[in-house]
């Protein structure tokens, strides 16, 4: 597995068709078209994609973020820096953990100051900005990789909502 596995399952999560073509996504994730492909076969040859490669087994998919995430691309908090929202400083987490300290992607076009936290791939930051969906799903990731247990507990559950029971 590499981090733009993760980014580009939620990404195909995310626009909910099994019927999505390599480019289009690349453009949407910031991602080259070989990143995707490769990153497609990876994904294969893990379970967390159907053999035509276009549909997310979510069920495993889950399985992967609830017990392995934090394992596989662990993250801790570092210098305080301008960026984007992420973990329980943005959406949906937001509006339930009261924080006086942010969680942010670095990111020169940020609007937030927070403990950086780097993003599972570089084009996060960008991509987030331009779909506030996507920003909700990658910030949930986040919390999963960074959070103390509460937070990792609501994230888990607000996930299981999205990717298994279709909210």
């Amino acid at each position: 597995m590499k981090s733009q596995d993760v980014l580009l399952l939620l990404g195909i999560i995310r626009f909910e068709r099994e019927t999505w073509k390599q480019l289009p996504m690349a453009e949407a994730l910031g991602l080259s078209q070989s990143e995707v492909s490769e990153a497609v076969a990876r994904c294969k040859y893990a379970g967390l994609l159907g053999l035509k490669g276009k549909k997310v087994m979510r069920q495993a998919f889950m399985e992967f973020l609830e017990y392995g995430l934090k394992y596989v691309f662990p993250q801790k908090p570092g210098a305080i820096v301008r960026g984007v929202p992420t973990a329980h400083s943005a959406l949906p987490l937001n509006d339930i953990i009261i924080s006086k300290e942010a969680y942010v992607w670095p990111y020169g076009k940020g609007t937030v100051r927070g403990q950086a936290i780097q993003p599972l791939y570089n084009s996060i930051p960008s991509a987030a900005i331009r779909d506030p969906e996507l920003h909700q799903l990658l910030a949930l990731v986040d919390a999963v990789r960074v959070g103390r247990a509460r937070e990792r507990s609501l994230a888990i559950e607000e996930l299981k909502g999205r990717l298994l029971d279709g909210k």
